[in-house]
């Protein structure tokens, strides 16, 4: 027997009236549910399995349709890898575990419980991955990225991420420089107090001894001055950084001058130069450096950071002997607007808008060939405090009023 449903005026004026109907009472019926109190939200209940698979099937939906149009860049740089371990290890392994490690018990408890990401990794591609960890994921705990304009800093952690399945424990302490007690409190910041897991926090990135990495800058012998005032834009968010902000927003005032000065003391010896550079390259690289190219408004980088390659006080960091990688990101980073608003800005993004990605690349390996030909200029931590620019101080503490 065929049932044939004939569409009549009737028919249509009941169909309206009951879509009608059901478009009241069930916002109705949904509020009143709500309002009575008696669906739980602790996390001690869980969801039910039918919200569970809801929730999940949406995510999963969503993250695969947004992540749709993110091309990933090449994820095989070693460096890469070793510059998403560090913050991974400060920004992620406190919830999701890491090797060797075991996951905080409240973590645990929470609703949905951040999983092992060892496990999960490999059913998400290096786009929804970026996806993630760039927009977060809502009702999840989970964060967004601290610095939305450092899509840079969020593939290095998509680049560990990918390595992180059956990643042993001695490896990941290796690229993450997790210390054992015993070594960090024995390369601890020189002044004794909070600090010393401030600088364990920098360690993972910068070393110890403060020579950087590919993609950390080399700290060591800087002026106290510029990393004073680079602590504090970080902190404060005016430069942009999603792996800085988090360590930098943790310190006072003290230990940024504690720090700067730390660092400003060391001499790490410098790696190997490039083997075997480019000699078209580094002649570009050199021209650039030494006389830039006046004729396209590009002015030469020596008229700053100064003809000994030593750096110009606070203004203009010590660049030679800095990583290929590092100096490239950073003239990138000028270029796109996505650097900052310190003393320099408006000079170095007009510089390096006119630079293309060849001169940015040879400039780069120019000063990565260089050693500085003397001491750059340096001051008392009285002196920092008193070039201290208008207008850039500490946020108000967490639960005050500004």
């Amino acid at each position: 027997m065929r049932w044939v449903f004939a569409l009549r005026p009737g028919n249509l004026a009941a169909i309206v009236a009951t879509l009608a109907v059901l478009a009241v009472v069930v916002p109705a019926g949904a509020l009143l549910f709500a309002w009575s109190g008696l669906y739980s939200v602790a996390a001690s209940k869980g969801h039910w399995p039918i919200t569970d698979w809801f929730l999940h099937f949406g995510m999963e939906r969503s993250v695969e349709t947004h992540a749709l149009g993110v091309e990933a860049p090449a994820l095989d740089d070693p460096a890469l890898v070793r510059w998403g371990a560090g913050h991974f290890a400060s920004g992620c392994a406190p919830c999701h575990g890491a090797p060797g490690d075991l996951r905080n018990p409240i973590t645990l408890h929470m609703l949905p419980e951040p999983p092992d990401l060892a496990d999960r990794v490999p059913l998400w591609s290096a786009a929804e991955l970026f996806w993630i960890v760039k927009h977060g994921i809502k009702y999840a705990g989970m964060p967004a990225w601290v610095a939305q304009e450092r899509d840079d800093e969020v593939w290095a952690v998509v680049a560990f991420l990918q390595r992180l399945p059956g990643m042993t424990p001695e490896r990941y302490r290796g690229l993450a420089a997790v210390p054992s007690g015993a070594a960090q409190d024995a390369r601890a910041l020189a002044a004794s107090g909070d600090a010393r897991a401030s600088l364990t926090a920098c360690a993972r990135c910068h070393g110890y001894r403060g020579e950087g990495a590919p993609g950390a800058p080399r700290l060591a012998g800087q002026d106290e001055r510029y990393l004073f005032e680079a602590l504090q834009r970080y902190g404060l968010g005016t430069r942009p950084s999603g792996i800085m902000q988090p360590v930098a927003a943790e310190l006072d005032e003290a230990e940024m001058h504690e720090l700067a000065a730390y660092y400003a003391t060391l001499d790490a010896p410098y790696p190997p130069p490039p083997p075997d550079p480019d000699a078209a390259r580094l002649e570009l690289g050199a021209r650039l450096a030494t006389g830039g190219a006046p004729a396209r408004q590009i002015p030469a980088c020596a008229s700053c950071h100064g003809a000994v390659n030593a750096g110009n006080g606070r203004r203009h960091p010590v660049i030679a002997g800095q990583h290929e990688d590092y100096l490239a990101q950073q003239l990138r980073l000028w270029r796109d607007g996505r650097r900052g608003d310190g003393p320099s800005a408006r000079i170095m993004t007009a510089v390096a808008r006119n630079l293309t990605d060849a001169e940015i690349e040879a400039v780069a390996l120019h000063y990565a060939t260089l050693r500085p030909s003397a001491a750059g200029p340096q001051a008392s931590a009285g002196e920092i405090g008193a070039s201290q620019p208008q207008g850039l101080r500490r946020p108000p503490a967490r639960g005050t009023l500004p």
